[in-house]
């Protein structure tokens, strides 16, 4: 069965996910939510092979940006927030994923019309919304709303993908938040918004009650993408966890975790990423970061890794620091059995940067967060399109990069 199988919510409270149960027969797999309720049962998806994307990446050049006005409202909703974008190329539909932790309005992601050639970037436009269901229908809390008697979560999405399996389901992730003991999550949900099943988390991204192991807060599941064939699942965390590095520093860099899942939830590898350095020195007494936002598969042992920095000035302004890299996970020591990585003797994941962002003659770089492969271009070269979280801040802008991506020479 090309699913991921359903699983039982053990605690709402924390999200930590019990195992999984595999239907081997057409009869779904049934599960029972924490209150008793027989949960919906995940779709049946046709037994199919996807034939693994074969591309590579070299070089890669500005098609153009386009920017959506500050807080628009569609369709009686606030516009803004977007981490994630997907791409379907079998019905040129684009979604785009709010991270609004429901404080606007209910978590949800956006349907949207992306139009560029390979000369210009036109415009976007919105022709829809939809708001995300937690597993007994009801859309997710905001912070405000939630209690741990409520039988439910509060949603930080970041990352979203359309099933290249099953066009019907998409998959996103959430950040978690250790204030509310929640952690991270990884859902998948129809086109509807339906519910449909959860994957566990790694044990090491869960978080402990004395605050020395799992994720930092703000600093989690930010990136995902499907492999080239489509068979396995792969996850980004932003940050390191406790227990593994300490956070960038203007000094240091650090190393996070990227995480390979197969369709029945087991976990097949993880590896260490190298995060660069905080690029510029924050204002005394400021703030300053940097992290993964988003992952992407290019075959089957490459990706592309988006990183953003935001570095504070002595008056209290940001500026973004932006750039993609490939990786190679060949060679790579998989610590998918290591709780801590801190002092072990591994092999990190080699990068190689492919365009920073701040080179481009772009208008402004600001917090990009997602990113997909979008349409093939008349010459055959594919795309890529980005866009940036404006944090539902005047001083940031909702922003769609469209580059041209060239294949590399060998």
């Amino acid at each position: 069965m090309n699913k991921f199988t359903k699983i039982a919510v053990v605690s709402m409270t924390t999200a930590c996910l019990a195992g999984f149960t595999l239907s081997a027969s057409p009869v779904m797999a049934n599960t029972h939510t924490p209150n008793g309720s027989e949960a919906v049962p995940a779709v049946q998806v046709p037994k199919q092979q996807l034939e693994e994307t074969v591309r590579t990446v070299g070089e890669v050049k500005l098609i153009g940006s386009q920017n959506l006005s500050h807080n628009m409202v569609y369709k009686g909703t606030t516009v803004g927030g977007f981490s994630g974008i997907t791409y379907n190329p079998k019905n040129n539909k684009w979604l785009v994923l709010s991270d609004d932790r429901s404080d606007l309005n209910p978590a949800r992601f956006y349907e949207a019309k992306v139009n560029y050639n390979s000369n210009d970037f036109q415009n976007v436009n919105l022709v829809d919304v939809t708001f995300l269901e937690q597993e007994d229908g009801s859309v997710y809390p905001n912070r405000t709303e939630y209690t741990t008697e409520s039988g439910g979560v509060v949603a930080d999405p970041e990352s979203i993908r359309f099933d290249p399996l099953n066009e019907g389901s998409i998959l996103y992730t959430s950040e978690g938040d250790r204030n509310l003991g929640l952690n991270p999550f990884i859902r998948e949900a129809s086109l509807d918004g339906t519910h449909l099943l959860e994957i566990p988390v790694t044990d090491t991204a869960i978080m402990d009650e004395e605050g020395q192991k799992g994720f930092r807060n703000n600093l989690a599941l930010e990136g995902s993408t499907f492999s080239a064939d489509g068979q396995t699942f792969w996850t980004a965390m932003e940050g390191p966890l406790i227990q593994d590095d300490d956070i960038p520093t203007p000094e240091n860099g650090a190393l996070s975790r990227i995480t390979q899942y197969d369709r029945e939830g087991n976990v097949l590898a993880e590896y260490a990423y190298p995060i660069d350095a905080i690029p510029e020195q924050p204002g005394e007494g400021k703030h300053a970061d940097n992290g993964v936002t988003e992952i992407l598969s290019i075959n089957d042992h490459e990706f592309l890794v988006l990183e953003r920095a935001s570095v504070q000035a002595d008056d209290g302004s940001y500026s973004n620091y932006v750039r993609v890299y490939k990786i190679d996970i060949t060679g790579a020591t998989d610590i998918r059995d290591m709780e801590a990585i801190q002092n072990e003797e591994i092999t990190t994941v080699e990068k190689e940067l492919v365009v920073n962002l701040n080179s481009l003659e772009l208008d402004k770089v600001d917090n990009v967060e997602g990113m997909t492969w979008g349409k093939k271009l008349p010459n055959g070269n594919d795309s890529l399109v980005l866009v940036s979280d404006n944090n539902f801040n005047d001083t940031q802008i909702t922003q769609f990069i469209a580059l041209e991506v060239f294949p590399e020479e060998k």
